[in-house]
C-alpha cells in the first residue's frame, strides 16, 4: 500500500499532514483484549517519500521468503494519486524485490468500505480509459524486476466487473501490449464482492482476496462489546482458516491468499468488520496448506505457483506482515515458516 505519505489531495480532503497513520493511531479497542491500536516497530510510522524505507521493506520481506510485492496503484481517468512511491522505487534499483500492479479501480471516496458513498474522485471507465491506463503503466511493466507469468507481465484489477465491455477491454489490453512487443498480458481478476469465474471476464486467473468472499462465523455476541455505538461484525478467525483450507479447488485458474487478522476499527471504528480470536498459530497452518496445495497441482506451471498474502502493509485495516509492538516479527517467522523448504 503507497499510502503512508502526506499529498496535496489528502491534505484537501482531510486535512493537512493527512496520512493513513492518522486513521491507525486514533484507534481504540471495542471489547476486551481487543488489540488496537495497532502500533509498528522497526520502521516506526514511517513516510514512503523517503527513499530508504522501500529498500529496508524490500530487504526485510526477502530475509523472510516474501516472493514479490503487489503495488496498489491509483488511476482515475489520467490522473494518478499516491504514485510518488512508485515512481521512487521504479527508479532505484537498491528496491531488489520482484513487483506486479494491481488496478484499485474504484471511486476514491470518504467511506472505506468499497461502496459508492460521497465520491472525492471518479471513475470514468472507458476502454480508451483503460488503454490509456496501460501504456501508462508500460515503464513499470518493463523494468526487469517486474513479475511475469509465461513471459508475460501480470497486472491485478481489484474491481473487474465493474469496467463496462471488461472482454473488450482485455482484449484491447493485450493488443496493446503486443504492440510494444510483449507476447501479451497475463490477467488477474481479484475476487472482490461478487466475482467469481475470471474467463467469463476476459481474465487468465483469479486472486483470492480475503476477508471478501470468505465464510464468515458471527462470534460479535460472544466477545463482550463494550462501546454503545459498535454496529459492527465479529467474525471467528480460525472457523475462516478451516473454511479456505477446505476450498474445493474451482475449474479455472485460482491464486489462494491469506489474511493476518483482518480490523478495521482505524477506518470505522463503530462498524468495523474484525476477524477476532486470531492466532499467529492459525495463520501460519492457512498459509502452509495454501502452498502445499498449489505445489500438489498440476495445472499450475511452474511460475504460477504463486500464493498471495494480504497485506504487507494494511495497517488502517489490521493486516501487515510488517512488525508490530504486540507480535514482533512473528508474522514474517511465521510466513518464513509455512513455506515449502527446497531440500524438501
Amino acid at each position: 500500500m503507497p499510502q503512508f505519505h502526506p499529498f496535496k489531495e489528502n491534505d484537501e480532503w482531510w486535512g493537512k499532514g493527512f496520512t493513513e497513520w492518522t486513521n491507525v493511531g486514533k484507534a481504540v479497542p471495542n471489547y476486551p483484549g481487543h488489540y488496537q491500536p495497532h502500533c509498528p516497530i522497526h520502521l516506526g510510522y514511517y513516510d514512503l517519500r523517503l527513499p530508504e524505507i522501500m529498500v529496508e521493506q524490500a530487504q526485510m520481506a526477502k530475509a523472510y521468503g516474501i516472493g514479490g510485492f503487489s503495488y496498489y496503484f491509483y488511476w482515475f481517468g489520467g490522473k494518478t494519486l499516491l504514485e510518488h512511491p512508485l515512481e521512487q522505487m521504479l527508479a532505484n534499483p537498491d528496491v531488489d524485490m520482484p513487483f506486479c500492479l494491481t488496478w484499485a479501480n474504484e471511486n476514491w471516496t470518504r467511506r472505506w468500505d468499497g461502496r459508492e458513498h460521497d465520491i472525492l474522485i471518479g471513475q470514468n471507465h472507458s476502454i480508451e480509459d483503460s488503454v490509456n491506463l496501460l501504456r501508462h503503466v508500460r515503464k513499470y511493466m518493463e523494468d526487469p524486476r517486474y513479475i511475469r507469468i509465461d513471459g508475460k507481465p501480470v497486472f491485478i484489477v481489484y474491481r473487474a466487473n465493474i469496467i463496462p465491455d471488461i472482454r473488450e477491454t482485455t482484449k484491447a489490453w493485450r493488443e496493446e501490449a503486443q504492440r510494444w512487443g510483449e507476447q501479451g498480458l497475463y490477467l488477474v481478476a481479484a475476487q472482490t464482492f461478487d466475482i467469481g469465474d475470471p474467463e467469463k471476464l476476459g481474465f487468465d486467473a483469479a486472486m483470492e482476496f480475503p476477508p471478501q468472499q470468505v465464510q464468515r462465523t458471527d462470534i460479535t455476541d460472544e466477545m463482550g462489546v463494550y462501546n454503545p455505538e459498535f454496529t459492527g461484525m465479529i467474525m471467528d478467525y480460525e472457523a475462516v482458516v478451516e473454511a479456505q483450507i477446505q476450498k474445493p479447488e474451482p475449474d479455472y485458474k485460482l491464486f489462494r491468499s491469506s489474511t493476518l487478522s483482518w480490523d478495521n476499527t482505524a477506518r470505522n471504528q463503530d462498524a468495523p468488520r474484525i476477524m477476532g480470536r486470531f492466532s499467529i498459530d492459525a495463520y501460519k497452518r492457512w498459509t502452509e496448506q495454501l502452498c502445499n496445495q498449489v505445489l500438489a497441482r498440476d495445472k499450475y506451471s511452474a511460475n504460477e505457483k504463486i500464493v498471495f498474502i494480504n497485506a504487507w502493509n494494511e495497517w488502517a485495516e489490521g493486516t501487515h506482515l510488517e512488525p508490530d509492538q504486540r507480535y514482533g516479527f512473528a508474522y514474517l517467522q511465521a510466513t518464513y515458516d509455512a513455506l515449502p523448504k527446497k531440500d524438501g
